[in-house]
């Protein structure tokens, strides 16, 4: 009696499903993933024992960098649009929508408002190349405190932080905070890096 052969297949992997999941993580990623703006000024921050961390969202970050000039920065496309044509009435100045279009996705910024249409209006990367001198603060033309002021009626629910250079000067500091608390914004956060974990991780210290 002859032998019975058995006929021999090659296995096959249907890679389909692998592909497909492979274009839905990355278009995951793609949704989800917030590019990091580029800072106008590089901040040394203070070290400090504080573990807490500041939100994510609806946050306004005043800079203060090691020459003393001041760096303003509010989350959220569409308040900071609104919160342009604000401080525009409050100083006389017409922003386009093409204006407020455009500042809504920059980054940073620490200009004189007078000289903030024509920063808006330049490419990207010609913005990264002017020197910056810095919001004024001074008593007599005190032009965070409208920025602030507006900011917290665009959007309520705002919390302040304060990132200030490790070797900034303290008037400079000090006109911050002031200009803070003399409009009743008695409660903001200081940023500092946590000394245990050596790693520059961004804390906050609850300043009163």
């Amino acid at each position: 009696m002859g032998k019975i052969k058995m006929h021999r297949t090659t296995p096959s992997l249907d890679m389909t499903p692998m592909v497909d999941l492979g274009f839905l993580l990355v278009t995951f990623f793609m949704l989800t993933a917030t590019a990091v703006p580029d800072e106008p000024v590089t901040v040394n921050t203070p070290s400090s024992a504080s573990e807490i961390k500041i939100p994510e969202t609806n946050i306004l970050l005043l800079t203060i960098s090691n020459d003393g000039r001041v760096f303003f920065s509010m989350d959220g496309k569409f308040h900071r649009q609104e919160l342009l044509k604000k401080v525009g009435e409050r100083y006389g100045i017409q922003f386009s929508e093409q204006d407020a279009a455009r500042f809504g996705v920059m980054s940073s910024f620490g200009l004189p408002i007078g000289n903030l249409q024509e920063f808006i209006n330049l490419p990207p990367e010609k913005r990264k190349e002017v020197n910056q001198p810095g919001i004024p603060v001074d008593s007599l033309n005190n032009q965070l405190k409208d920025w602030v002021i507006f900011a917290r009626t665009t959007n309520p629910q705002l919390r302040i932080a304060i990132k200030g250079d490790g070797n900034a000067d303290y008037p400079t500091v000090e006109k911050v905070m002031n200009t803070l608390v003399d409009n009743r914004i008695n409660r903001f956060n200081l940023i500092t890096n946590m000394e245990q974990a050596g790693t520059g991780a961004a804390a906050a210290e609850p300043a009163h």
